[in-house]
């Protein structure tokens, strides 16, 4: 972080508390894409949002859009922080960026805290509420909150393929013939859309902050830069995909605890979702599919980023295999 002389104030007065006027921050780990800053004063805890360093695809890392949509959704059932200051221009930083309050309680990444989620009906619980969770952001009229214009839900699942193919483009060091199938493949097997709503875009447990006490009560969604308004199945789709069961090869980008005994499988998940929303599940396959496709470039890009040197040091080593795997479990699902 930069520019402290400028940070600093503009935080007093957002907060009306003159000890941010001086403040130190660091590095949250897990951030893959828009770092995440932890600022402390005397006042308490704060946390920054801003793009990695370098040069950024197009459309990426939009701070303005990650704000707009949290500060929408505070007056409805979906959990999230309060944003307290939204630079969009970057005259504080030099890059745009925003700060929202601290909310307490767990981040679940790599394993469980200790005493959190140790029965059998806790982890069905906490499977549950990601469930519900989704289904409440999804039942939300856009224009109710001002929405209205996020996003083209019309031609929303195509449009998306096209991106991403892009973003691969941009950010590849060499060609993957099975991601290039799999993209085609999507393309020529495109599914009606059942309906359309706000979507998160990277729904996952470690998205979500966790009651300290309750691993069945979410306390704040976070990691808004990919909503927009679309096709509710993509957030199914990438739910399912970020669950990992027993079966599955653990990875240093996709942290887990789910395939620990007692969590429900994808298929509970699933018709749960399904059950609440009246949507038919037929096309499940191909919505994962297109959740592999699109985090495996996702994985590449931050690959870029890292050896670019804009991920603030982070380093996740050689991503080529998990690039590939991605490609190939997608194309399982669509038996391509």
């Amino acid at each position: 972080m930069t520019r402290p002389e400028r940070l600093g104030p503009a935080l007093a007065s957002a907060t009306g508390d003159d000890r941010w006027t001086s403040f130190e921050a660091h590095l949250i780990a897990g951030g893959k894409s828009n770092l995440t800053f932890e600022i402390t004063s005397e006042a308490g805890s704060l946390v920054l949002r801003r793009p990695p360093s370098g040069n950024l695809l197009p459309s990426a890392h939009d701070m303005f859009r990650e704000a707009r949509v949290q500060r929408a959704l505070t007056s409805t059932d979906v959990p999230v922080a309060p944003v307290l200051l939204l630079d969009p221009d970057g005259d504080l930083l030099g890059v745009p960026s925003y700060v929202m309050s601290k909310v307490e309680g767990h981040v679940i990444r790599e394993a469980l805290p200790a005493d959190f989620a140790t029965t059998a009906d806790e982890r069905v619980g906490l499977g549950h509420t990601m469930v519900d969770t989704l289904v409440t952001l999804h039942a939300i009229d856009p224009a109710a909150v001002g929405l209205q214009d996020f996003g083209r839900p019309e031609g929303f699942v195509a449009r998306q393929i096209r991106r991403w193919g892009g973003q691969w483009d941009k950010s590849k060091t060499h060609d993957v013939p099975e991601l290039t199938r799999l993209g085609a493949l999507l393309t020529e097997r495109l599914p009606s859309t059942q309906r359309t709503s706000i979507v998160h875009g990277d729904y996952k447990i470690d998205n979500c902050i966790l009651d300290v006490d309750d691993p069945t009560r979410i306390a704040a969604l976070l990691d808004w830069e990919m909503s927009t308004l679309g096709d509710p199945m993509t957030d199914l789709g990438m739910m399912l995909f970020y669950w990992r069961e027993a079966d599955q090869d653990q990875h240093a980008l996709i942290p887990t605890v789910t395939d620990q005994p007692g969590f429900p499988t994808r298929q509970h998940l699933a018709e749960r979702y399904a059950a609440a929303t009246g949507v038919t599940l037929d096309e499940i396959d191909y919505y994962r599919a297109f959740a592999n496709f699109k985090f495996a470039i996702i994985v590449q890009g931050v690959s870029a980023r890292a050896a670019a040197g804009s991920m603030a040091g982070q380093d996740f080593g050689n991503l080529d295999p998990l690039v590939l795997e991605c490609a190939r479990a997608g194309l399982d699902l669509l038996k391509g």
